[in-house]
Formats: structure tokens, sequence, C-alpha cells
């Protein structure tokens, strides 16, 4: 199992994302249900004020440190992690393991017609990708897809239903199925349909993909005021441990 360090009462994974991937491939290739959360400080601090959702961060199989935010707070607390592990970085390569290795993937989330383009864009861009199945976002009745997903068997199942409602869906139903590694992926279908730009790789490697969704988005200003009163968090942390 990789190692993992204690961030504010969660066990982040700290590893690199070779070793991540590696990991993931192994359970699936054994058939091992997994429930990978990837988190960044919005839904560390939102964790604090739902303790439902608490509970099921911590009883995830494997929660990664998806955000410069999470970075930066091992480095305050004196527990360095390897590297970010981000979402959609997590996402591509899972696709191209899929493609290589014949798993079966199923896509929940987003709007029809994005949701549509992503995967034609998936399968244009994987040759040999196999979608076993796919739901919209919008739904008020699952049943029909819990029944797909137990039908289907595949091997990942894609959420992106947005958080909260993607680890407590996951959470809520993973005791149903046989196997499967079942990842939260927030708005990742919209980047791999084209609809929301990456940030350029210099942008990354600075930890300020942040900044770049901000300018493509506006409106997430209120969401990013989750990180100062993380990191203040933070310190307050260390000091009462100093």
């Amino acid at each position: 199992m990789l190692k993992t360090e204690n961030i504010m009462g969660i066990h982040f994974i700290n590893a690199t994302m070779d070793e991540l991937q590696m990991v993931l491939e192994d359970r699936i290739d054994r058939g091992e249900k997994s429930f990978v959360v990837t988190a960044n400080p919005e839904i560390l601090m939102y964790s604090e004020k739902d303790q439902e959702y608490r509970g099921i961060l911590e009883s995830a199989t494997m929660v990664t440190p998806d955000g410069a935010g999470i970075i930066l707070a091992g480095k305050i607390l004196g527990k360095p992690l390897k590297e970010r592990l981000a979402g959609y970085d997590l996402f591509l390569r899972l696709l191209t393991a899929s493609a290589k290795k014949g798993y079966k993937v199923y896509f929940l989330g987003a709007q029809r017609d994005v949701l549509e383009t992503a995967i034609a864009n998936a399968k244009n861009e994987y040759p040999g990708l196999n979608v076993a199945g796919y739901h919209d976002g919008y739904f008020q009745d699952d049943s029909s897809i819990v029944n797909d997903l137990k039908k289907l068997k595949p091997d990942i199942v894609f959420v992106g239903l947005g958080f909260p409602k993607q680890e407590k869906w996951i959470n809520l139903h993973l005791s149903e199925m046989e196997k499967g590694l079942f990842i939260g992926l927030g708005g990742s279908f919209d980047g791999l349909a084209g609809k929301m730009k990456r940030a350029p790789e210099v942008w990354q490697k600075m930890n300020i993909e942040w900044l770049h969704r901000l300018i493509q988005q506006p409106s997430r200003w209120r969401r990013m005021l989750a990180l100062p009163v993380f990191v203040g968090k933070i310190f307050k942390h260390k000091g009462k441990k100093a």
C-alpha cells in the first residue's frame, strides 16, 4: 500500500503519479474495489462542516492531494508530499491504461451533450477505449444507473458530479458493486470535452493552475476564498502542535 501523510486528520497519498497509477492498475487487475477521492483545500474545508462527508473521506481507499494548497500544507506541517496528484492528470492516465489493457470504463456526470463530446474525444484520443456505458449527471432516480453498473461490471467508473455529491453517491452504492475503481473527478469531463481549457504546463508546474481556472471562470472567486482560510487553519494547527 502507498505511504500517506496526515493533513488535518485526512490521510493523503504521498507518492508520485507513476507509483499511484501502478497500484491502481494492480488493484483493477485483481478485481479489487477502490474508492479514490481527489481532494483540494475546498473539499477539506467542507468536510469540517459536514460530518457525513468527513467520514467518507476517512473511509475512502485513497485520498490524493489535488491542489497546490494541500502541497503547501504538507510543507508547513513538516510532512512534505512527493507531488500534486491532480484528478484530471490521473483521469487521462487511467484512460491511457484502459485503452492499452482493455479495461471497461463508465462515465457518469455532466450535461449530456458535454458528456457525449467528452466520450467522443476520449475514443479518438485513446483508440480502442472500451466505453461500457455512460449517463449524464442530471437524474432524480439513479436505480437504472446502479442496475447498469451491476450488469456491466466496469473496471473503472469516472464520476463527475462535483463534490460533495460525487463522493456521497459513490459511498452510497459502492457496497452494491462487485468490483471496480470509482473516482470522483469534478469538472474533468468539461476539460475532456474542450469546454474548459487546461492551464499551460508552466502554470501547472508553478502550482498556480487555480489562477488559470479563476481567469476562465471569474464566478469561482467565492470558492477560492477557501484557500487563504485553509492556510490560516494550517498555521493555527501547526502552532498547537509546536
